[in-house]
C-alpha cells in the first residue's frame, strides 16, 4: 500500500499495562495530529516475572490486534517487552516498530560523580539487551541496578502516593543512594507516574531520567523518514483498550492520562 494512503492511519502503542501511558503522553504532545491506539495488557501485567516466550506470545497477539485496526507504526512502550520480543516482532512485521530501553546512555552523560542507579523490573535487568546497554554505555561509570518487585502492581491499581507504594520506593532506592548514585534511571514505563514520589524520597540532588520523550522523538524521526507523518490538522483521537479485570480500570487510566477516556475491553 502506498504511504500516502497510510499517512492518516493511527499509531499503535502497547504495554504490559497502564505504564506506557507515560510514553503515550510524550507522543501525543510531540505529534498532536496523530491518532493513537493504546492497548494495556493489564490482565497479564507485570511482564517482569514472565519468560521471554510468554512475553512474545502476548506481544504478537496485541500487535496482530493493532495491525488489524490499521496502525501504520507500533510503539512497544515497555522495557521488558522490548528486551524479550522486539527482534522477533521486527522480523515478523513490516511496519516501523519503536521500542524502549533504559536510559543508561543519557544517565552516563548526566552523572557528576560517575555512579548511576537503575530501577527496573527483574525481567529487564536480566535481559541480554540490558547487558548490551551496560557494555556500550556503562563502561566509564558505576551502574547499580535494583529490581522493583511489586511496584508495577501498585501503579496498575492507581496507588501512586499510598504508604505501601512509598515504602517500596524507599526500600528500592536506599541501596542506590547507599552506593552514591547521583542519577537514577526509571527503567520501566510505569515508574514516571511515581516520579514525584521518588524525587521526594531521594532528594532534589539526585537526577531522575525517563525515556518517554526520547522514544517520541525516535517515532517522529521514523515517520518522517518513511513519509508517514499525518497530514491532518484535526486534533487527534486517542483510543484505549484494556483486558484488565479490575473494577476501577477506567478510573486508573483516566487518572494517569489526565482526562476522560473511552476505554474498550480487549
Amino acid at each position: 500500500m502506498h504511504n500516502n494512503l497510510l499517512k492518516n492511519n493511527p499509531i499503535g502503542v502497547m504495554d504490559s499495562g497502564v505504564g506506557g501511558i507515560s510514553v503515550l503522553k510524550h507522543i501525543h504532545a510531540l505529534l498532536p495530529h496523530e491518532n493513537l491506539m493504546y492497548v494495556a495488557d493489564s490482565k497479564y501485567a507485570p511482564y517482569g516475572n514472565k519468560t521471554a516466550d510468554e512475553i512474545k506470545v502476548r506481544c504478537f497477539e496485541i500487535a496482530d490486534f493493532l495491525i488489524a485496526k490499521g496502525v501504520k507504526a507500533l510503539v512497544v512502550a515497555c522495557n521488558t517487552a522490548t528486551a524479550a520480543a522486539i527482534d522477533d516482532m521486527r522480523a515478523k512485521y513490516t511496519l516501523p516498530i519503536i521500542g524502549m530501553e533504559p536510559a543508561v546512555k543519557p544517565a552516563a552523560a548526566a552523572t557528576k560523580n560517575g555512579v548511576i542507579g537503575v530501577l527496573a523490573t527483574v525481567g529487564t535487568l536480566k535481559s541480554a539487551q540490558f547487558a548490551a546497554l551496560l557494555e556500550s554505555y556503562g563502561r566509564n561509570v558505576k551502574v547499580v541496578t535494583q529490581g522493583c518487585v511489586g511496584l508495577v502492581e501498585c501503579i496498575e491499581r492507581g496507588e501512586l502516593v499510598a504508604p505501601a507504594t512509598k515504602d517500596l520506593i524507599r526500600q528500592y532506592t536506599t541501596p542506590l543512594l547507599a552506593e552514591g548514585a547521583d542519577t537514577i534511571v526509571l527503567g520501566c514505563t510505569h515508574y514516571p507516574f511515581v516520579k514525584h514520589v521518588i524525587q521526594e524520597i531521594v532528594g532534589e540532588n539526585v537526577t531522575l531520567i525517563d525515556t518517554g520523550a526520547a522514544v517520541a522523538k525516535q517515532l517522529k524521526r521514523q515517520l518522517e523518514e518513511k513519509e508517514l507523518l499525518s497530514t491532518s490538522q484535526q486534533k487527534a483521537q486517542v483510543y484505549f483498550w484494556t483486558n484488565s479485570e479490575a473494577e476501577n480500570a477506567s478510573q486508573v487510566t483516566e487518572k494517569l492520562w489526565g482526562k476522560r477516556v473511552e476505554e474498550s475491553h480487549l
